[in-house]
C-alpha cells in the first residue's frame, strides 16, 4: 500500500499525517504535531519571528527525516494564514524547500474547502451543518465544499491574543471585550449565510478538540473518542467561565489541556460561544479530522509533491 503524507503549517501549530491508502480507505500510520507559534509576532512586526522561524524549520527537518524513514511516496504541505501574510514568507519557503519540504500557500477558500472534506471523512453529514475551523491566524466557516460556500475571517486565537491581550488571570472587562469583538466579527463576517437556521455546528482544530478532551477528562488524547463527540451549549459556556478565571498555569493542569494552548484556549472558546449564538445552535459536534485530512485526501489523486 502506498504511503502518503500531508503537512499543515498553521499560525500556531505544525502537523503531519502519514497514512497508507488501500483502495478508498486511508489508514493512518503516524501523526505528529508541534506548537511553534509561527505567527506569534506577526501582528507586531508583519513577519515570522526569528525564534519561531528556526523552530518551524527544525520541525520540518524532523518531518522530512520521518517521511524518508517511513517510505512516503508523495506528500503535500500547505501553509495558511500566517504564510499568506508574513513579509518574510519567501525566505521561509526557500529554507523549507532546502530541507526537502515544498510548501503550497493556499487561499482561504481552498483552506475552507479542504477542511470541509476532511471533516466529512470523520463526521457524517446532516442537512443544515455549518463547519467552523478555529486557527491561530484565521477562522473559517463552511456550509459545503464549493466556492461561495465558505468565509474566512482574519481572526484566530493568536490574532485575538495579540489584539486584545488577556491578563493572567484575565480581568472580567478583558473577557467582555474579547467576547464582544468575537460576536461582531462573526456576525459581520458570515452575512453571506443570511439568517437561515442551522441544525448543527461542527468544530475542528485545537480549540474544539482540547475542549472535548477537557470535557471528557482525557489524560491521554484519543482521536476516536473525539470524532463525533458532542458538547452541549451550557457545558461550553461553563468552560468559558471556568477557564476565564484561571491562570495559564492552572489551565495547564486541567486534564485534556495541551501544553502551548493554555494561553489561547480562552479566546478560542469565546469564539465558539459567539458562533453558537450567531447560528442559534445549542452546542457543538467535534471533529478531530479537518484540514490535514482534507489535504491528504487529494495527495496522489490531484497531484502532490513526490517524495
Amino acid at each position: 500500500m502506498p504511503r502518503l503524507a500531508a503537512i499543515d503549517l498553521g499560525t500556531n501549530t505544525i502537523r503531519m499525517l502519514v497514512a497508507e491508502r488501500a483502495g478508498s480507505r486511508t489508514l493512518p500510520v503516524v501523526r505528529r504535531r508541534q506548537i511553534v507559534g509561527l505567527g506569534r509576532r506577526l501582528r507586531e512586526t508583519g513577519r515570522i519571528g526569528a525564534a519561531e522561524f528556526a523552530s518551524a524549520i527544525e520541525v520540518l527537518r524532523r518531518f522530512r527525516r520521518e517521511m524518508d524513514r517511513l517510505g512516503v511516496l508523495r506528500y503535500r504541505a500547505c501553509g495558511t494564514a500566517c504564510l499568506r501574510e508574513a513579509g518574510n514568507r519567501t525566505a521561509f519557503l526557500a529554507e523549507a524547500s532546502d530541507e526537502g519540504i515544498d510548501i503550497d500557500v493556499i487561499t482561504p477558500a481552498e483552506e475552507a474547502s479542504l477542511t470541509w472534506k476532511g471533516i466529512r471523512a470523520a463526521v457524517a453529514g446532516k442537512p443544515g451543518d455549518v463547519a467552523m475551523d478555529i486557527g491561530g491566524g484565521s477562522t473559517e466557516f463552511a456550509v459545503g465544499p464549493r466556492e461561495g460556500q465558505s468565509v474566512s475571517l482574519p481572526t484566530g486565537v493568536v490574532v485575538l491574543s495579540t489584539l486584545l491581550p488577556l491578563s493572567d488571570p484575565p480581568k472580567p472587562w478583558e473577557l467582555r471585550a474579547v467576547s464582544y469583538f468575537a460576536e461582531r466579527r462573526i456576525e459581520d463576517g458570515t452575512q453571506r449565510f443570511g439568517r437561515r437556521r442551522f441544525r448543527r455546528l461542527i468544530g475542528t482544530a485545537g480549540t474544539f478538540t482540547t475542549l472535548a478532551a477537557m470535557e471528557r477528562g482525557m489524560r491521554r488524547y484519543d482521536p476516536d473518542r473525539i470524532n463525533g463527540a458532542t458538547i452541549g451549549g451550557a457545558a461550553v459556556r461553563r468552560w468559558a467561565d471556568r477557564l476565564g478565571k484561571m491562570t495559564d498555569a492552572q489551565r495547564l493542569r486541567v486534564p485534556g489541556m495541551e501544553k502551548g494552548r493554555e494561553r489561547y484556549v480562552v479566546p478560542g472558546v469565546l469564539l465558539i460561544v459567539a458562533a453558537m449564538e450567531r447560528f442559534r445552535v445549542n452546542g457543538v459536534t467535534v471533529s478531530d479530522a479537518g484540514l490535514l485530512e482534507g489535504i491528504l485526501a487529494g495527495v496522489g489523486r490531484n497531484g502532490g509533491e513526490g517524495a
